[in-house]
C-alpha cells in the first residue's frame, strides 16, 4: 500500500483526490494517510471530506509516516518550497498545477530530483478527461490543423498568481493537443465592470496559432474548436463522472514504479507560457516564450 501525504487542504483538489482513494477507492493499492492544511479549519475539511486519517501540524511531520507527497496549493509560488524538504527526503512527488510560479525555479528543482533520482511530475486534470481524448481521436482523422481556439474561467487578475491560476488549465491542454513548441504570446485585456477578461494569442513554432480566450466571470467550462482540412470540429469539454480518477491513477502509478509519465520539459512547458503571458497582460506586446 502506496501511503499519500498531501501539502496544503485549501484547494478542493485535496479532498477530491482523498476520496477517489479512501471512499471510492477507485485506484487499489494507495491511499491519503495524512494532511497538512494552511489552517486548521481547512484540514479538518479536508480530512472529513476526503476520510483522511491524520491531520499534522507541520508538514514535516509526514515524514516516516508517508512513501509518497501530493503538493496541492491555489498558489503556484508555494509549491516548490512546500516540496524541497520531501525531494531532500527522496519521496515521490505530485505537485499540482502549476508545477512553479517561475520557470528557473522549476529548472532548478526539476535538475536536483533527476540528480537525487527523485520521481516528479504535475499535470492539468483537462487532458485526462475521455472527453478531451475523444475530442483528439477526431481531429488527428480530419486532417492537418489550421487553426485553433480553446475558451475557459481565468483571471488575470487572481490573487493567486494571475493569469497562472486557471489559466493553466487551457495552456496545459494546448500542448498536450498541439505540442509544445509555442515560442510567442500575445494578450489584449478587458475589463468589464470590476473584472478582466482576455483572449490570449499563441504561436507555434510549425506557424500554428492558436486564441485563449479567458473569462472572469462566465460559467463557461472549457471548450475546444479546431478548424482543419477536414472542417471545424468543436465541443465542451464534459467532465468524467470523477474528473480527479485518471489523474490519480497516473501519478500513483509512478509513485508506485518510479517512472515519470511526462519529462520535465513537458512539465516545464506550460510554466514558461505562462511566464510570458503574465508578461504580455503588463506590456502588451508579443513575448518570447523561453526554452525548457
Amino acid at each position: 500500500m502506496i501511503r499519500i501525504g498531501i501539502v496544503g487542504a485549501e484547494n478542493t483538489h485535496s479532498y477530491s483526490v482523498a476520496a477517489t482513494l479512501n471512499i471510492n477507492k477507485a485506484v487499489p493499492g494507495a491511499a491519503v494517510v495524512a494532511i497538512w492544511g494552511e489552517t486548521d479549519e481547512f484540514a479538518k475539511t479536508a480530512a472529513k471530506k476526503g476520510q483522511i486519517p491524520l491531520i499534522v501540524k507541520k508538514p514535516t511531520d509526514m515524514i516516516g509516516q508517508v512513501d509518497a507527497i501530493m503538493v496541492d496549493h491555489r498558489h503556484a509560488k508555494l509549491h516548490l518550497p512546500a516540496a524541497e524538504a520531501f525531494l531532500e527526503k527522496k519521496l515521490p512527488l505530485f505537485i499540482d498545477k502549476p508545477f512553479s510560479y517561475r520557470l528557473a525555479e522549476g529548472k532548478a528543482f526539476l535538475a536536483k530530483a533527476r540528480k537525487l533520482g527523485v520521481p516528479v511530475t504535475s499535470f492539468s486534470a483537462i487532458p485526462h478527461q475521455q472527453s478531451f481524448a475523444t475530442m483528439m481521436q477526431k481531429v488527428r482523422k480530419a486532417g492537418e490543423v489550421r487553426a485553433v481556439s480553446s475558451i475557459g474561467p481565468a483571471d488575470i487578475k487572481s490573487p493567486w498568481g494571475g493569469i497562472f491560476f486557471y489559466g493553466v488549465h487551457q495552456v496545459d491542454m494546448l500542448i498536450e493537443a498541439f505540442g509544445p513548441e509555442i515560442v510567442a504570446v500575445s494578450v489584449a485585456k478587458k475589463k468589464v465592470g470590476e473584472k478582466f477578461s482576455a483572449i490570449a494569442a499563441l504561436f507555434w513554432a510549425s506557424g500554428l496559432m492558436a486564441t485563449m480566450q479567458c473569462l472572469n466571470g462566465a460559467q463557461t467550462g472549457f471548450q475546444l474548436a479546431v478548424s482543419t482540412d477536414g472542417g471545424i470540429l468543436s465541443d465542451k469539454l464534459a467532465f468524467d463522472a470523477d474528473p480527479y480518477l485518471m489523474g490519480t491513477r497516473c501519478f500513483v502509478k509512478m509513485f508506485k514504479t518510479g517512472k515519470e509519465p511526462f519529462t520535465h520539459s513537458r512539465i516545464l512547458s506550460p510554466i514558461a507560457v505562462l511566464e510570458a503571458m503574465e508578461k504580455a497582460v503588463t506590456s502588451g506586446k508579443l513575448e518570447k516564450v523561453a526554452k525548457t
